[in-house]
Order: structure tokens, then C-alpha cells, then sequence
């Protein structure tokens, strides 16, 4: 197959935990191209997260095909930054660890941090920033790994409702303005819609995609928008009858 213009897909991918263990994944298959934004939805343990550990190279398959055409980086929940940093010195870091020219590092972070809408928070610790403030600087950070697929586990799953929705206007600033390709894991079916190019819906384990929505909502969406209220309410429903299916 040609894959021009493939960031990544995988065919036939399973994955367990031994040969006597439950299959986590089970035959999936899966082709994003270049400068895609995916929202993959499903409940939990169906193996989202898994499925991103192999993407990033942190797990490996235990059968089937992986293409990845690309370098990735991976945004958890939890933002990890060095809690004895400053937020300037949190993306330093991973300029460091890419070999980013030294007397060149403090001027992209400053440029990074402007990207995310934090300029003037170069100096502020961890502990001095919000909740959404740490998480713009943990994308931040993953930005400055210069990586062109960015994969992201429920990265908002922890902040209020109006963060969250501040930092899907963010997201979708930065994907535009970059160009990178995005794989967004969430369990909130709405946050899938506003994101996503195209929604997948992951079955309960063994994992497989079961459904694919093509979102042709236009930009600026909102989340409250009837259109994606719509759509939501048709996933959702799907979403429910599986997971009512399983138990």
C-alpha cells in the first residue's frame, strides 16, 4: 500500500498480557492521515489507553501490523510536569532531551508558552498555576519534542466544565495552526463530537471498533451547539447499548 500522506495505521493489531491472558485489543485496524484530528471514544477498559501506549512506542502488539510514519509524543491526565520547575524550564527540558541549541531553548519556550496564551508564565512554578494552566503547559511541552503526531488521553478529564471548554478552543487553535496530527481518547461523547474530525467507537474488551461518524460540523463548533448535541445524542446511544451489552 502506498502511505503517502498515512501518519499511521495499523491492521489486524491484538494485544494480551500473555499467552493464557483475556485479548485487550482484538483485530483492529486503523489508518489516520496527516494532519487528522480522531476523537476514539468507549468505556472504560476497552483499551484506549493501550492502544496510545502502542502508538507511542511505550507497548508493543502482540500481533497484527503497526505503521507509524511519524514520530509521536503522548499528553496523559496528569500533566507531570517537574514540580521544582518553572514552567518555562518544564518545556527547557524537552528541548534539552531534543537537542534543541541551548542559547535558543529560553526563546522557544517563551514562544511555546505564547502559543498556549501563557506568555507571562515563563517563572511560575507548577503549584502557582490552575488546573487548565498546567495542562496548556503540558501541551506546550509535548509541542517543543517537535513530534508530528500528538496523542492524547483524556487529557481534560479532570478540569470543570469551562476550562475544558477553553482548552478545546486551544486545541483546536493549535491543530490548525500546526498541522499535526492528533488522536484524542476521551469518555465524554460531546468533547469526541467538538474535536473530532472523524468519532470512533471502541466495544468493551476485547477492544475493536465497532462504529465511525465522519463530523462535518464546521468550525467554530461549541459543544452546547445543536449539531453537536445531535451527533452526541447518536453516539451515545450506540455507546450505551454496548456498554449495556457487556454488563
Amino acid at each position: 500500500m502506498n502511505n503517502a500522506g498515512i501518519a499511521f495505521e495499523v491492521r489486524d493489531l491484538t494485544k494480551h498480557f500473555g499467552p493464557n491472558e483475556p485479548l485487550i485489543l482484538d483485530g483492529l485496524n486503523l489508518s489516520v492521515r496527516n494532519g487528522e484530528l480522531v476523537s476514539i471514544l468507549g468505556a472504560s477498559g476497552c483499551g484506549k489507553s493501550t492502544l496510545l501506549n502502542i502508538l507511542s512506542d511505550l507497548d508493543s502488539a502482540s500481533s497484527g501490523s503497526l505503521v507509524v510514519n511519524e514520530k509521536t509524543t503522548l499528553i496523559f491526565q496528569e500533566q507531570s510536569l517537574m514540580p521544582w520547575l518553572s514552567a518555562g524550564k518544564n518545556i527547557e527540558l524537552a528541548l534539552l532531551i531534543n537537542k534543541y541549541p541551548k542559547k535558543l531553548r529560553r526563546k522557544r519556550a517563551q514562544e511555546l508558552l505564547e502559543l498556549v496564551h501563557l506568555g507571562s508564565a515563563y517563572d511560575k512554578r507548577p503549584h502557582e498555576l490552575s488546573g487548565g494552566m498546567k495542562q496548556r503547559v503540558a501541551i506546550a511541552r509535548a509541542l517543543a519534542q517537535e513530534k508530528k503526531i500528538l496523542l492524547m488521553d483524556e487529557p481534560f478529564a479532570a478540569l470543570d466544565a469551562i476550562t475544558r471548554d477553553f482548552l478545546h478552543e486551544e486545541l483546536i487553535s493549535i491543530w490548525q495552526r500546526t498541522g499535526i496530527t492528533i488522536i484524542f481518547v476521551t469518555h465524554n461523547v460531546r468533547e469526541a463530537v467538538r474535536l473530532g474530525q472523524r468519532v470512533l467507537l471502541m466495544s468493551s474488551k476485547p477492544g475493536r471498533f465497532l462504529k465511525e461518524w465522519v463530523v462535518d460540523i464546521p468550525e467554530p463548533r461549541r459543544i452546547d451547539s445543536p449539531a453537536v448535541s445531535q451527533l452526541a445524542r447518536v453516539i451515545t446511544d450506540d455507546l450505551r447499548e454496548e456498554i449495556s451489552r457487556h454488563g
